[in-house]
Protein backbone atom coordinates (compact mmCIF):
# COMPACT_ATOMS: atom_id res chain seq x y z
CA UNK A 1 0.00 0.00 0.00
CA UNK A 2 1.21 3.51 -0.82
CA UNK A 3 -0.22 7.30 0.27
CA UNK A 4 -1.94 8.68 -2.61
CA UNK A 5 0.64 11.59 -1.65
CA UNK A 6 3.26 9.74 -2.32
CA UNK A 7 2.03 8.97 -5.92
CA UNK A 8 5.48 9.58 -8.76
CA UNK A 9 5.82 8.92 -11.92
CA UNK A 10 6.26 5.51 -13.09
CA UNK A 11 4.85 3.90 -9.59
CA UNK A 12 2.37 1.12 -10.46
CA UNK A 13 -0.98 1.28 -8.87
CA UNK A 14 -4.06 -1.37 -8.68
CA UNK A 15 -7.32 0.26 -8.43
CA UNK A 16 -10.82 -1.27 -8.52
CA UNK A 17 -9.34 -4.15 -10.12
CA UNK A 18 -7.27 -2.19 -12.53
CA UNK A 19 -3.50 -1.88 -13.44
CA UNK A 20 -1.63 1.54 -14.01
CA UNK A 21 0.74 3.22 -13.94
CA UNK A 22 1.05 6.77 -12.86
CA UNK A 23 1.93 9.40 -15.93
CA UNK A 24 1.95 12.43 -13.77
CA UNK A 25 0.80 13.85 -10.62
CA UNK A 26 -0.99 17.24 -9.00
CA UNK A 27 -1.53 17.98 -5.43
CA UNK A 28 -4.46 20.19 -4.98
CA UNK A 29 -5.25 21.93 -1.80
CA UNK A 30 -8.53 24.26 -2.46
CA UNK A 31 -9.87 27.00 -0.07
CA UNK A 32 -11.88 24.97 1.62
CA UNK A 33 -12.14 20.96 2.38
CA UNK A 34 -9.51 18.71 2.50
CA UNK A 35 -6.27 18.50 0.15
CA UNK A 36 -6.23 16.34 -3.30
CA UNK A 37 -4.38 14.37 -5.55
CA UNK A 38 -5.33 14.64 -9.18
CA UNK A 39 -3.57 11.75 -11.08
CA UNK A 40 -2.75 10.80 -14.50
CA UNK A 41 -3.25 6.89 -14.71
CA UNK A 42 -2.65 4.82 -17.79
CA UNK A 43 -4.11 1.41 -17.70
CA UNK A 44 -1.71 -1.24 -18.97
CA UNK A 45 -4.30 -4.06 -19.57
CA UNK A 46 -6.10 -1.64 -22.15
CA UNK A 47 -3.87 1.18 -23.00
CA UNK A 48 -6.42 3.92 -22.15
CA UNK A 49 -5.46 7.00 -20.19
CA UNK A 50 -7.79 8.25 -17.16
CA UNK A 51 -7.96 11.24 -14.92
CA UNK A 52 -8.42 10.24 -10.95
CA UNK A 53 -9.08 12.52 -8.39
CA UNK A 54 -7.94 10.95 -4.99
CA UNK A 55 -8.26 12.58 -1.04
CA UNK A 56 -5.01 13.12 -0.05
CA UNK A 57 -3.57 10.61 2.30
CA UNK A 58 -5.39 7.80 1.07
CA UNK A 59 -4.06 4.56 0.72
CA UNK A 60 -4.10 2.48 -2.93
CA UNK A 61 -2.53 -0.88 -3.56
CA UNK A 62 0.95 -0.98 -5.20
CA UNK A 63 0.51 -3.31 -8.31
CA UNK A 64 4.48 -5.10 -8.39
CA UNK A 65 5.01 -5.58 -11.72
CA UNK A 66 7.66 -8.14 -13.37
CA UNK A 67 9.74 -7.85 -16.25
CA UNK A 68 11.60 -11.03 -18.30
CA UNK A 69 13.81 -10.79 -20.36
CA UNK A 70 12.90 -12.85 -23.57
CA UNK A 71 14.06 -13.84 -26.84
CA UNK A 72 11.84 -13.67 -29.47
CA UNK A 73 12.01 -16.93 -31.87
CA UNK A 74 9.26 -17.16 -34.37
CA UNK A 75 5.66 -17.25 -35.12
CA UNK A 76 3.07 -19.78 -36.27
CA UNK A 77 -0.96 -19.32 -37.39
CA UNK A 78 -0.85 -16.09 -34.99
CA UNK A 79 0.86 -17.20 -31.90
CA UNK A 80 4.37 -15.66 -31.29
CA UNK A 81 6.82 -17.83 -29.08
CA UNK A 82 9.12 -16.07 -26.52
CA UNK A 83 12.29 -17.84 -24.52
CA UNK A 84 13.33 -16.67 -21.44
CA UNK A 85 16.72 -16.36 -21.47
CA UNK A 86 17.66 -17.85 -18.05
CA UNK A 87 15.71 -20.97 -17.90
CA UNK A 88 14.96 -21.75 -21.45
CA UNK A 89 11.40 -22.01 -20.61
CA UNK A 90 9.06 -20.86 -23.66
CA UNK A 91 6.19 -18.30 -23.73
CA UNK A 92 3.40 -18.31 -26.44
CA UNK A 93 1.78 -14.87 -26.54
CA UNK A 94 -1.20 -14.42 -28.76
CA UNK A 95 -1.55 -11.45 -31.78
CA UNK A 96 -3.99 -9.87 -29.37
CA UNK A 97 -0.96 -9.26 -27.08
CA UNK A 98 2.15 -8.67 -29.04
CA UNK A 99 -0.08 -6.04 -31.40
CA UNK A 100 1.32 -3.33 -33.80
CA UNK A 101 4.64 -4.86 -32.20
CA UNK A 102 4.38 -7.33 -34.26
CA UNK A 103 5.90 -5.08 -36.84
CA UNK A 104 8.99 -4.94 -35.44
CA UNK A 105 9.79 -8.65 -34.77
CA UNK A 106 12.75 -10.74 -35.86
CA UNK A 107 13.98 -13.68 -35.02
CA UNK A 108 16.16 -13.85 -32.22
CA UNK A 109 15.32 -10.34 -30.53
CA UNK A 110 15.46 -9.43 -27.50
CA UNK A 111 12.05 -7.80 -25.38
CA UNK A 112 10.88 -7.25 -21.91
CA UNK A 113 7.49 -9.23 -21.61
CA UNK A 114 5.65 -7.08 -18.89
CA UNK A 115 4.08 -9.67 -16.41
CA UNK A 116 1.27 -8.95 -13.60
CA UNK A 117 0.70 -11.59 -11.05
CA UNK A 118 1.42 -14.35 -14.45
CA UNK A 119 -0.63 -12.32 -16.51
CA UNK A 120 1.13 -10.70 -19.76
CA UNK A 121 0.35 -6.99 -20.09
CA UNK A 122 2.94 -6.48 -23.09
CA UNK A 123 6.37 -6.42 -24.76
CA UNK A 124 8.51 -3.55 -24.66
CA UNK A 125 10.32 -3.63 -27.48
CA UNK A 126 14.39 -2.00 -27.62
CA UNK A 127 13.66 1.82 -28.86
CA UNK A 128 15.17 0.90 -32.60
CA UNK A 129 16.03 -2.18 -34.20
CA UNK A 130 18.18 -3.38 -36.97
CA UNK A 131 15.71 -4.66 -40.38
CA UNK A 132 16.80 -5.72 -43.96
CA UNK A 133 15.02 -3.92 -46.38
CA UNK A 134 13.60 -6.56 -48.73
CA UNK A 135 11.52 -4.28 -51.57
CA UNK A 136 11.63 -0.83 -52.50
CA UNK A 137 11.50 0.92 -55.35
CA UNK A 138 14.46 2.21 -57.81
CA UNK A 139 14.84 5.79 -57.02
CA UNK A 140 14.01 8.43 -60.07
CA UNK A 141 16.61 10.66 -61.28
CA UNK A 142 15.86 13.98 -60.73
CA UNK A 143 13.56 13.37 -58.05
CA UNK A 144 15.84 15.45 -55.27
CA UNK A 145 12.90 17.99 -53.55
CA UNK A 146 14.35 18.09 -50.23
CA UNK A 147 14.11 15.24 -47.70
CA UNK A 148 12.75 12.95 -50.87
CA UNK A 149 11.63 9.32 -49.51
CA UNK A 150 9.72 6.41 -50.90
CA UNK A 151 8.05 3.23 -49.31
CA UNK A 152 10.17 0.19 -48.70
CA UNK A 153 9.15 -2.98 -46.86
CA UNK A 154 11.48 -4.77 -44.70
CA UNK A 155 11.62 -8.54 -43.27
CA UNK A 156 8.68 -8.44 -41.12
CA UNK A 157 6.63 -6.88 -43.86
CA UNK A 158 6.11 -3.50 -42.31
CA UNK A 159 6.48 -0.27 -44.86
CA UNK A 160 8.72 2.35 -43.82
CA UNK A 161 9.51 5.36 -45.83
CA UNK A 162 13.14 5.58 -46.22
CA UNK A 163 15.43 7.82 -48.25
CA UNK A 164 15.84 7.61 -51.96
CA UNK A 165 19.53 5.76 -51.56
CA UNK A 166 18.52 2.60 -49.61
CA UNK A 167 18.70 -0.60 -51.83
CA UNK A 168 16.75 -3.62 -51.81
CA UNK A 169 19.37 -6.09 -49.19
CA UNK A 170 20.09 -2.85 -46.87
CA UNK A 171 20.01 -2.70 -43.66
CA UNK A 172 18.30 -0.12 -41.62
CA UNK A 173 17.67 1.29 -37.83
CA UNK A 174 14.18 2.02 -36.98
CA UNK A 175 12.80 3.60 -34.62
CA UNK A 176 10.16 1.35 -32.84
CA UNK A 177 8.48 4.77 -30.76
CA UNK A 178 6.80 6.04 -34.05
CA UNK A 179 8.17 2.91 -36.44
CA UNK A 180 10.52 5.81 -38.71
CA UNK A 181 13.44 5.12 -40.25
CA UNK A 182 16.45 6.44 -38.35
CA UNK A 183 19.37 5.82 -40.54
CA UNK A 184 21.18 2.30 -42.42
CA UNK A 185 22.74 0.23 -40.11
Amino acid sequence: MISTNDLKNGITIEVEGAIYVVMETQHVKPGKGAAIVKAKLKNLRTGSIIEKTFNAGVKVATAHIDKQLMQYLYTMSDVYYFMNMDTYEQLELSKDIVGDNARFLKENVEVYITMFDGEVLGIDLPDKVELTVTRTEAAVKGNTTNNALKDAEVETGYVVRVPLFIEEGEKIIVSTSDGKYVSRA
